[in-house]
């Protein structure tokens, strides 16, 4: 197996939404349309097995200091091949680039960022347009059991 990092293409959206289909369904990820993922295209990072789309995280950038981890999948026959270190490390390193100071990750999944150097915060201090903006077209709002976690870059 030899896993390789790119950027997107607008022609890998539909391989996209199909990785990502079953997460949504169950609430874990939330929908995003298709013309939301191509207008945030350039955010994106994926994993390809091949030609096999394998996963992707997206980095969305909230303000000049803070952005958060989006919709973060990869396909459940490559899990535990430190294929999701490397996607969010390769997002941590371009907000890095850009000039990012924290990166923010709402997920199920606490142990696994907390061993990427992400540490949990409360709701209450996530951006009030983040909630607004996401949250309230979760099928689990208003009551989450997502946890916050934060990275100082």
């Amino acid at each position: 197996m030899n896993i390789t990092y790119k950027k997107p293409t607008l022609n890998d959206i539909s391989a996209m939404q199909m990785l990502v289909e079953p997460e949504v369904e169950t609430g874990v990820i939330l929908a995003r349309s298709n013309d939301e993922i191509a207008t945030n295209i350039r955010s994106y990072f994926l994993a390809m097995n091949e030609d096999k789309l394998v996963g992707f995280v997206a980095l969305h950038i909230h303000s000049p200091s803070l952005a958060e981890l989006r919709s973060m999948i990869i396909d459940t026959a490559y899990r535990g091949q430190n294929i999701g270190t490397t996607l969010v490390e390769n997002a941590c390193e371009e907000g890095r680039r850009l000039g990012l100071k924290e990166v923010l990750a709402l997920t199920y999944q606490q142990r696994f960022f907390e061993r990427l150097g992400f540490i949990e915060i409360p709701k209450e201090s996530i951006p009030e347009h983040k909630i607004w903006a996401d949250c309230i077209k979760c099928k689990h709002f208003p009551i989450c059991n997502e946890v916050s976690l934060i990275k100082t870059l």
